[in-house]
């Protein structure tokens, strides 16, 4: 089985940046498409992002596009989540994702979640 680690939330000001990581394990890091989804308090899972396993295709949700950045790391075992101009309304546990084809990623059906690093965007 695949182990999905994530770091780097925090508490940041409105208009700050955040970097996540996530560090995998257990599987073979470079066939697996990997994901980022959040969930805000009392709100439903979100999609964020998903990156294919080489790279080379990214998606974003429109609430986060043009803001955030997703990037993998294949010889480090790791993706990134680059955040910038964070708003208040990105607050969320957010939750590293993998799964060997990306349109399960993208349809909210990964295989493998992590435990989730806590983002709080104050105003």
């Amino acid at each position: 089985q695949v182990q999905l680690v994530e770091s780097g939330g925090g508490l940041v000001q409105a208009g700050g940046s955040l970097r996540l990581s996530c560090a995998a394990s257990g599987g073979t890091f470079s066939s697996y498409a990997m994901g980022w989804f959040r969930q805000a308090p009392g709100k439903e899972r979100e999609f964020v992002a998903a990156i294919s396993w080489s790279g080379g295709y990214t998606y974003s949700s429109d609430s986060v596009k043009g803001r955030f950045t997703m990037s993998r790391d294949n010889a480090k075992n790791t993706v990134y989540l680059q955040m910038n101009s964070l708003k208040p309304e990105d607050t969320a546990v957010y939750y590293c994702n993998a799964d060997r084809l990306i349109s399960d990623i993208r349809s909210g059906r990964p295989d493998y979640w992590g435990q989730g690093t806590q983002v709080t965007v104050s105003s």
